[in-house]
C-alpha cells in the first residue's frame, strides 16, 4: 500500500492545478487541458484522486475515482472541475461562492483486500484515522475517504455507514461482500 510522498512545491502544483481548474470552469465554462510537459514527472505517473470542496465545515462537492487510470496532475484537474460542476448532489459552484471554499485533494494508495471470516474480525483490521475503505456486494459499491474518521472515529460507526452509503442493509453480511483498505495522502 505505497503513498507517494510529495514537497511542498509538488503539493502547492496540485493545488494550483485543482484551483485553476474550477476557476476555468467559473469564468469560462469550459475544462482545463493539462499539458504534461509543463509539470515534473513526479506528478504524472498513473493515479488515482477525489478532490473534495468544502464551505466551513458543510461538504460542497466530493468527486474522485478508486481506479487509476490517467496521469496524477491531468487526475486532480478532472476531479476538481467534477466536484465543483458535476457532483449530482449539488447544484453547481457560482463564482460568488469560490471564496469561502476550502480544497482538499487525496492522493490513492492502490486497494488491497481484507481478507476476514466475520465482522467482529474485519473490525479488529481497521486502522481508524489510516484506511480508506471501499465495500462491495450485491451489485453496490462504497467507499469512504480515511478523512471520514474525523466525523466516525469508532471502526463500528464507520463499517457501518459505510455500508448505508453503498445502499446496504446495516447488518448486510454474505459470503460474496468485499471489502479492499486503501491510504490516501492528503493535499
Amino acid at each position: 500500500m505505497a503513498l507517494m510522498s510529495f514537497t511542498e512545491q509538488e503539493k502547492s502544483l496540485l493545488h494550483q492545478v485543482a484551483r485553476t481548474a474550477i476557476e476555468q470552469g467559473l469564468y469560462d465554462g469550459t475544462q482545463m487541458r493539462v499539458n504534461l510537459a509543463a509539470y515534473p514527472a513526479t506528478l504524472q505517473p498513473i493515479r488515482a484522486t477525489f478532490v473534495t470542496l468544502k464551505q466551513g465545515t458543510a461538504l460542497r462537492g466530493c468527486i474522485g475515482t478508486l481506479a487509476a487510470h490517467r496521469p496524477l496532475v491531468a487526475d486532480v484537474a478532472y476531479h476538481a472541475y467534477a466536484a465543483a460542476f458535476n457532483d449530482p448532489r449539488f447544484a453547481p459552484l457560482r463564482a460568488a461562492e469560490w471564496a469561502s471554499v476550502s480544497l482538499h485533494i487525496a492522493v490513492l494508495s492502490e486497494p488491497e483486500p481484507l481478507l476476514f471470516e466475520s465482522e467482529a474480525a474485519l473490525l479488529a483490521q481497521l486502522r481508524p484515522g489510516l484506511d480508506g475503505l471501499i465495500v462491495r456486494d450485491a451489485g453496490r459499491t462504497g467507499t469512504f475517504l480515511p478523512a471520514v474518521w474525523e466525523s466516525l472515529p469508532r471502526p463500528e460507526d464507520f463499517w457501518q455507514q459505510l455500508k448505508r452509503k453503498a445502499g446496504l442493509p446495516a447488518q448486510h453480511g454474505s459470503d460474496t461482500l468485499e471489502v479492499l483498505r486503501y491510504r490516501a495522502e492528503s493535499i
